[in-house]
């Protein structure tokens, strides 16, 4: 990924024009460049703000497309920001489908689930099914003692899925 402050101030220009045509090709044009720090940033950003279903499938198409391993860094950092749901659920879908190693997030991942919605555990349980098979036992059961620890009310709809998270970093002990 490269650093680009000339490409980064143009492309948030052209964001801020709010032109959906312009914006929708500039982002199928973005598919052919390398990437550059910032784009996942600045697109996540007007995803989250934008009410235009188009330039919306046309941003999740783009981020389940990666395939530049460089650009996890960035994704799970806008992951971590105080975006509303819907775009949090974007992002974590983005980390499944791009087929990209998430195996170094496995902890936040895990944290993500614990706190999300239902969806939101559900897609993070996804991209965790991919990674616990690089994790040695004991950060294995790391993570086991990090899910069992933290509370959940006794009606949360998430018990399956946290149950099924637990079963999956135990299987291979």
């Amino acid at each position: 990924m490269i650093k680009s402050e000339k490409k980064v101030k143009e492309f948030a220009a052209l964001l801020a024009k709010d032109n959906n045509i312009l914006i929708s090709e500039a982002i199928e044009l973005l598919r052919n460049e390398e990437p550059f720090e910032g784009a996942i940033g600045l697109l996540t950003s007007f995803y989250d703000k934008t009410e235009d279903c188009s330039v919306r499938k046309t941003i999740q198409r783009f981020m389940n497309d990666l395939k530049d391993q460089s650009v996890s860094k960035e994704i799970m950092t806008e992951i971590r920001k105080p975006f509303n749901q819907a775009t949090i659920n974007m992002l974590i879908s983005s980390c499944w489908q791009s087929g990209l190693d998430y195996s170094e997030y496995t902890s936040d991942l895990v944290e993500i689930f614990l706190r999300g919605d239902y969806v939101t555990a559900l897609e993070c349980l996804t991209v965790l099914e991919e990674s616990v098979h690089d994790m040695s036992m004991s950060e294995r059961q790391e993570i086991v003692n990090l899910i069992e620890a933290y509370p959940l009310p006794p009606a949360d709809e998430k018990k399956g899925l946290r149950h099924e998270l637990i079963s999956l970093f135990k299987k291979a002990y």
